[in-house]
């Protein structure tokens, strides 16, 4: 039994013996083969050097003599004034700046600029925008969500200027009153998609079954200038408008007060105390279907056969819903990579997303005369003339979105209250309009 033992014993030890004999044949080898990979060959390729920058770039070439020759075509490559281009690099060159390294320059703030408009103004690629501006794709993904950040840091405060007293919500009310004709509503909502490229291990999260692709989804509050109050892009694709707004702030904030809305009032032509039947009212944001029918949240009759009265209510209210259309039709006209599909990370999708909506509302407010042409307006006749953005975008869906159900469904208060709006606007006396009649036998035909 002894020497049977030891023989096993002797076994046992060899094969441990030839294991680690294996082990270090293999790491020798491994060592080998890494010592003989291929070293690369260049450190900068040379088309991509500072010199060729200098004279092949579209930023020292075409830009350059556009900005001193041409200012009108220099706005229709950048989208935006000269002025304004001038501006905004002073304003984010502190933040875009880079130190260099031992062996290279950092790239030019205006540089860096240039290529980020132009990737919002066309969607163009990383590799076609490296071509033409001889950058590296490797500093174009650096470059563009640092330049996109930088932006929204700068004007954010400034351009999207959300109201935090009743004197400022009733100042957009009066505006909505003005200029379409609905009294107390103080904004329209509605959700817009972004496509983007499926993210890695994300399964059907970012999939919306009724556009067909992966997206993310900006949700956005429109006064009635067209300029975005309140922005989210925390939506995903699989989501519904009304679950995005259901678990936003906003709503949060309007149910608990903290927006500071102004109390409920009677309606402009009902503000005498002797008028018969006249309520106060509360202040509202206009909707589409998506959404949940709530004292603060209006939206059409969704239903078919409608009488007079319901027609006139739903063109009244759609008539003020359209600014947000106009919005997102507006800024994807002009930022022209919301309507491509982005193949960023989710995140960095975002910040391109929030920049273009900072770009917008700053040139809505510096160049409103530019917009001028590209909203819908109407005519002498109040017939809607549609906006040049409508010719090349389409917000609108081509398959219905499912039906939300459970926190969606309509509160007894919020009925009563459309019901009593659609008197007010039916009635020639208080808010009806002389041309609504008009308008809705147009549609009916």
């Amino acid at each position: 039994m002894d020497e049977l033992y030891l023989a096993l014993l002797l076994q046992v030890q060899a094969n441990i013996l030839q294991e680690e004999v294996l082990q270090n044949i293999l790491k020798i080898r491994r060592l080998i083969r890494k010592r003989r990979r291929r070293r690369p060959q260049v450190w900068i390729r040379s088309w991509l050097t500072e010199q060729q920058r200098l004279d092949h770039s579209q930023y020292y070439r075409l830009v350059q003599k556009l900005r001193t020759e041409d200012p009108n075509y220099f706005k229709s490559y950048m989208r935006m004034p000269l002025e304004l281009f001038d501006e905004i690099l002073e304003r984010v060159r502190p933040a875009i700046s880079g130190p260099g390294t031992n062996t290279r320059a950092s790239l030019d703030p205006g540089l860096k600029l240039a290529l980020t408009l132009r990737h919002l103004a066309t969607g163009d690629q990383y590799p076609s925008l490296g071509f033409n501006y001889r950058v590296s794709k490797t500093a174009i993904c650096r470059a563009i969500p640092k330049v996109c950040e930088a932006i929204v840091e700068a004007y954010k405060e400034e351009v999207i200027k959300f109201p935090t007293s009743p004197g400022e919500w009733k100042k957009l009310a009066m505006e909505f009153e003005r200029r379409w004709q609905v009294p107390h509503a103080i904004g329209a909502l509605d959700g817009k998609h972004i496509k983007i490229k499926q993210p890695a291990n994300s399964g059907s999260e970012y999939w919306c079954v009724y556009k067909h692709c992966y997206s993310i989804i900006l949700m956005a509050l429109v006064d009635a200038d067209y300029k975005f109050i309140w922005v989210d892009t925390g939506g995903v694709g699989h989501m519904s408008d009304a679950q995005i707004f259901n678990e936003s702030e906003l709503k949060e904030c309007i149910e608990n007060g903290t927006v500071c809305l102004p109390p409920s009032e009677r309606l402009p032509q009902e503000q005498e105390a002797d008028e018969d039947g006249a309520v106060e009212i509360p202040y509202f944001i206009l909707g589409d279907d998506a959404f949940a029918l709530r004292t603060y949240m209006m939206k059409p009759w969704s239903k078919r056969n409608m009488t007079k009265e319901e027609l006139v209510y739903n063109y009244r209210i759609s008539r003020g819903r359209r600014v947000v259309e106009n919005a997102f039709g507006i800024m994807a006209n002009r930022w022209r990579c919301l309507l491509t599909t982005l193949y960023q990370s989710p995140d960095v999708v975002r910040s391109i997303v929030e920049c273009c909506v900072v770009l917008h509302n700053l040139m809505r407010i510096r160049n409103p005369a530019i917009h001028s042409a590209e909203v819908d307006h109407e005519d002498r006749n109040y017939n809607v003339i549609p906006g040049i953005w409508r010719q090349e975008v389409d917000v609108h869906n081509t398959d219905n979105p499912p039906p939300d159900t459970g926190r969606n469904r309509a509160t007894q208060a919020a009925k009563d209250m459309r019901l009593y709006l659609q008197r007010y606007f039916n009635d020639q006396r208080r808010g009806g309009v002389p041309w609504q009649d008009q308008m809705i036998t147009l549609n009916r035909h």
